[in-house]
């Protein structure tokens, strides 16, 4: 692992090569959720069975998050694009479009990205990503109460002096983020995507969700209106499917990326 310069910050990334000596086809890149999560979420699940079948991986830990640089602002989904363009940039990626695959508000950036900078983007997995509805407002109103009650009952300091010291490093962090970026003021600005979003999208979307996730109405929206998007639902789980279903999930996942890869052959 390491800090890779990134558009004047330092991202935190690992990168595992494809299988065998020959080119591993388009790198995989994997945009973890929010506050709390990093690049470990990944690398505990899919990062190895995508790599062992053969395909080049990037993980990293985005802006203000994990071991990644923390400024005081730039947490709006532009800016970003822009990390992630700047960080394939620093790595020599960004001579081929790589393969999205996002968790959660890491799939919200990767559909932005394959929006705003098609020219990257190779194809674009969603893991049960908000993506229409009222979930910028409850977004913010629920990092809202997070903020407060980090800031007011001083956790991390309760956990240290329980020697729980890794939950007091990762509530440090989240608390730095929340109440001292404007990462919550970031959000708030955003906006849903909408049918017009869905029909500009120009790359192949697997949107795989849980069977009582909240947001499969959202992804119902998506597969309607993109013009090649497969949804993949997967039984008996809500919006936890990256740690509950992660056989499942790998599985929809490796068969799209092996389709990818035959059509790229072909």
């Amino acid at each position: 692992m390491s800090l890779t310069p990134a558009g004047g910050l330092r991202l935190h990334t690992q990168r595992l090569p494809g299988r065998g000596d020959g080119d591993g086809g388009p790198t995989v890149v994997f945009l973890h959720g929010l506050v709390m999560d990093n690049l470990s979420s990944f690398y505990c699940t899919l990062a190895g069975p995508v790599s062992r079948a053969g395909h080049p991986v990037l993980l990293y830990d985005q802006r203000g998050h994990g071991r990644s640089d923390r400024p005081p602002g730039g947490y709006d989904r532009d800016t970003a694009a822009a990390d992630l363009a700047a960080l394939l940039g620093s790595l020599g990626l960004d001579r081929r479009p790589v393969h999205l695959v996002g968790n959660s508000y890491g799939g919200v950036l990767a559909l932005h990205t394959a929006l705003v900078r098609p020219e990257l983007v190779a194809s674009v997995v969603l893991i049960d990503a908000q993506l229409t509805g009222d979930w910028v407002e409850d977004m913010t109103d629920t990092l809202s109460v997070a903020a407060l009650g980090l800031e007011h009952r001083r956790l991390p300091e309760q956990l240290a002096a329980l020697g729980r010291r890794k939950e007091a490093r990762l509530t440090a962090g989240a608390d730095a983020l929340l109440n001292r970026t404007s990462l919550i003021e970031d959000i708030a600005a955003g906006a849903a995507f909408t049918s017009h979003d869905f029909a500009r999208l120009r790359c192949p979307v697997l949107a795989v969700y849980g069977e009582h996730s909240e947001l499969l109405p959202g992804a119902r929206e998506l597969a309607a209106g993109a013009p090649d998007c497969e949804l993949y639902v997967l039984p008996g789980v809500g919006h936890t499917v990256l740690n509950e279903a992660t056989e499942g999930l790998c599985a929809a996942v490796l068969e799209r990326l092996g389709e990818r890869a035959g059509a790229v052959v072909r």
